[in-house]
């Protein structure tokens, strides 16, 4: 089954689950946004009645800019997003589901805002966010760290040299003060507000909810009812790091598995021994293709490395069960 923190794969995600539910509704559509560059995209996000579901990272991801090697952090946009939010709005959504994962972006949500202000639709994108009877924007999380660590934390994956770091942090501060003298609202101390290069916070600032988007996406589609019962629960993500565990997929699926007792193999491109060390501790085995078959053929053949690492386990785990 397919899931999300929040990040790629969030609107896929939803957008099924809404449709099993038959809502009505346009379902996927596919807009004209600004880029995470700047230059012109085609987005996808989907309105069903008046419940929209957004991905950041349709508009604004960090692949869509060429990965870290492609991207230029000092100026990765949010706007697209902002852009994405404005159309919704103007669609007639009530609701507003939002993930923020897998950005280029550290401008603390500045051009997203500038977008909503901008866009003049007939229903104010940024006024009916935070009025009584406006939209209601929930952003979906995928990570916990506040506003002003984004930089420090996430820039040097989205290509950002230790200057550029430092200079996307004071950018931060500039922006936090910005939204304290404007709205009224420290965003430094809003939890999740470092999503995405601070575009959480940003819309935070603005009356959105913030909430841990694998939280969101577990409870859509009722992963702990689903897990129930199972013998044993595959995942895994590209690289497994620390940041696994703080409310990324690999981290969330295994508390759920960890709470009915069932055990947790993760299928990862790469991670390293502290990792593997908190891995155990949460119960959950980890096989590397890099660390089992090469640099290389991980690379050039995962989908072999795959089938051939878990029919290993599976034999493995099969001798062992009494």
């Amino acid at each position: 089954m397919p899931l999300s923190d929040g990040g790629d794969g969030f609107l896929e995600v939803l957008e099924g689950q809404v449709t099993r539910g038959d809502t009505g509704g346009v379902g996927i559509t596919c807009s004209e946004v600004t880029g995470p560059l700047g230059a012109p995209i085609q987005a996808e996000w989907a309105l069903h009645g008046d419940l929209a579901i957004i991905e950041s990272a349709r508009a604004s991801g960090l692949s869509l800019a060429g990965g870290p090697l492609g991207n230029d952090p000092l100026r990765a946009t949010s706007r697209g997003t902002g852009e994405l939010i404005a159309l919704a709005v103007q669609a007639g959504a009530a609701k507003i589901l939002l993930g923020v994962g897998g950005s280029a972006c550290t401008d603390g949500g500045l051009a997203a805002l500038k977008a909503l202000g901008s866009a003049k639709p007939e229903r104010g994108c940024a006024s009916a966010v935070t009025s009584d009877e406006g939209v209601e924007l929930v952003v979906a999380c995928d990570v916990k760290a506040r506003f002003l660590d984004a930089a420090d934390l996430f820039a040097p994956q989205k290509g950002a040299t230790p200057q550029q770091v430092a200079m996307l942090a004071w950018r931060l501060m500039r922006v936090a003060g910005i939204y304290r003298a404007r709205l009224g609202i420290d965003v430094t101390q809003i939890p999740n507000g470092g999503a995405a290069g601070g575009l959480a916070g940003g819309l935070a600032a603005i009356g959105a909810r913030l909430v841990p988007g694998f939280d969101l996406i577990a409870a859509e589609v009722r992963l702990a009812e689903r897990l129930a019962g199972a013998d044993l629960v595959i995942t895994g993500e590209g690289a497994l790091d620390l940041q696994s565990f703080e409310g990324k997929v690999v981290g969330g699926v295994a508390s759920i598995a960890r709470d009915l007792g069932v055990p947790v193999l993760a299928i990862v491109g790469r991670t390293d021994v502290h990792t593997r060390s908190a891995a155990a501790v949460r119960g959950i085995d980890v096989v590397s293709l890099v660390e089992h078959y090469g640099e290389e053929l991980a690379t050039r053949e995962p989908l072999v490395c795959i089938q051939t690492a878990v029919a290993e386990f599976l034999a493995r785990f099969e001798a062992q069960r009494p």
